[in-house]
């Protein structure tokens, strides 16, 4: 396996912030975590990053692309920004708590 690599600074571009949810933290109980990602990221970049950053090891990668709503505020309308989130499942043994410090 031919593991790419990717700069410190990139990697923090990639990964933006954990999503701290019911539902990912239902995920989390089948070692699997969910993180907002840049828009321009991929799979593979993902990977990467998530393996260098918290030393373990991925089990395979789901993406999935959220385009933001019109939503009206006081008269004025307003677009909420797209987003891109990733399901990290995580090999059996390894593990992260993403929700130390809060």
């Amino acid at each position: 396996m031919i593991q790419s690599t990717v700069s410190k600074e990139r990697i923090y571009e990639v990964l933006r912030q954990p999503v701290i949810t019911e539902k990912a933290t239902f995920a989390s109980e089948r070692n699997q975590l969910v993180f907002r990602v840049a828009l321009n990221a991929g799979k593979k970049e993902i990977k990467t990053a998530v393996e260098t950053l918290f030393k373990v090891k991925v089990k395979k990668v789901n993406t999935l692309r959220q385009i933001g709503k019109e939503k009206k505020f006081k008269g004025v309308i307003g677009k909420r920004n797209d987003f891109k989130k990733a399901i990290v499942t995580l090999e059996e043994g390894h593990s992260i708590d993403v929700t130390t410090g809060i």
